[in-house]
């Protein structure tokens, strides 16, 4: 028998899960038509309306599939390996604060958590090539074991800077830090410093050298089809829409919007919406009601993350694949003594300036 705090537990957990992986499947069906648009072609438009079912129609065969799996592949760890690498992309979304409080769990640790979180979704790529007994899958696992490590530095390196600015750990905490000001417009070379460390840490073009198809057939998941690639299919791009909501918290303020009185106020005065929002404000149902404040505070984190997803998207599109030893070379030797200079210069700024946060000046 389930008693009542574990049910709303897992409803919680539903709650978030489920749109998530809605919102999964419709950026494939974004990605498709971004693509097709800018290359001047049509993209999905038979399954559905505009081919918005298109998502649903690709799984459905995918699961429908016939499953063979190799002779003389470690079959346990063969089948982990996408599990592992689906249920550790999942569970960075338990501390994403989509407004004030409505997070699953507001860990004060919250960017450690996601940290490790994604460090161990290495762990299921590299099991899946290895364990497959390919050598196309192996080097492909090795490939983006080395290039998912080397960026995982970038990364936490740049979230460092951020968080000396807002002086702590908790995702909340940083997206109110922002109020004044986004953190993207005094840390700008930071910002794209991290998108570009996003890009390799996703195994996103141009950087996708593990799923080289000229060279690696189709890197560590070669061997892999039916509902076990969708696993790899569905990590892949939860990945993808969860680095975007990460850059949305860390440098563009989050769920924050601009004050909401003063567009209630602007649309009373120009857009001639006086009747019913006069109504709303002298009820006091506009300013007071949670459900309305929550629903812009999602909207806003919604509106950002897709502008994100969309430069994700154009970036694919826009840019030819480089070599690995580019690659590589392109992270230790500029990336890396960027950030370094700039984890020196930051804190000699806010010393001089004495903005030290009184969290970080207290230890």
């Amino acid at each position: 028998m389930l008693y009542l705090p574990n049910l709303i537990s897992i409803i919680e957990v539903l709650l978030v899960t489920i749109p998530i992986l809605l919102a999964v499947a419709y950026v494939t069906v974004a990605e498709r038509k971004t693509m097709a648009s800018m290359q001047r072609r049509l993209g999905p438009n038979i399954v559905g309306y505009y081919g918005l079912l298109q998502a649903f129609a690709d799984a459905l065969k995918l699961l429908l599939k016939e499953y063979v799996s190799p002779s003389q592949a470690n079959l346990i760890l063969f089948f982990l390996g996408p599990i592992i690498t689906l249920i550790f992309s999942l569970l960075g979304y338990a501390v994403i604060p989509f407004g004030p409080g409505l997070a699953i769990s507001d860990y004060n640790l919250g960017i450690l958590y996601m940290l490790a979180v994604s460090s161990l979704a290495t762990y299921g790529i590299l099991l899946a090539g290895w364990s497959a007994n390919s050598k196309y899958a192996f080097l492909g696992s090795l490939r983006s074991t080395a290039q998912l490590i080397s960026y995982e530095l970038i990364l936490s390196s740049a979230i460092l800077l951020v968080i000396m600015l807002s002086g702590s750990l908790n995702l909340t905490v940083n997206i109110e830090s922002q109020r004044t000001i986004w953190f993207i417009i005094p840390l700008l070379p930071i910002f794209i410093i991290f998108f570009i460390g996003s890009v390799a840490e996703t195994n996103r073009a141009p950087f996708d050298l593990a799923e080289a198809e000229s060279e690696l057939v189709s890197g560590f998941m070669t061997e892999h089809a039916a509902v076990i690639f969708v696993f790899f299919f569905l990590a892949e791009y939860a990945s993808i829409v969860l680095i975007c909501i990460l850059t949305t918290i860390l440098f563009l303020g989050g769920y924050l919007y601009y004050d909401i009185d003063f567009l209630v106020l602007y649309l009373i005065q120009y857009v001639n919406f006086e009747y019913y929002l006069e109504y709303l404000v002298k009820e006091g149902i506009w300013f007071s009601n949670p459900l309305i404040e929550g629903l812009f505070y999602g909207l806003s984190l919604g509106l950002k993350s897709s502008i994100m997803i969309f430069v994700f998207i154009w970036v694919r599109a826009s840019f030819p694949r480089i070599r690995f030893d580019q690659l590589m070379s392109f992270c230790w030797t500029i990336l890396l003594p960027v950030v370094i200079a700039f984890i020196v210069l930051v804190p000699c700024i806010q010393y001089s300036f004495e903005i030290i946060p009184s969290n970080i000046s207290l230890l």
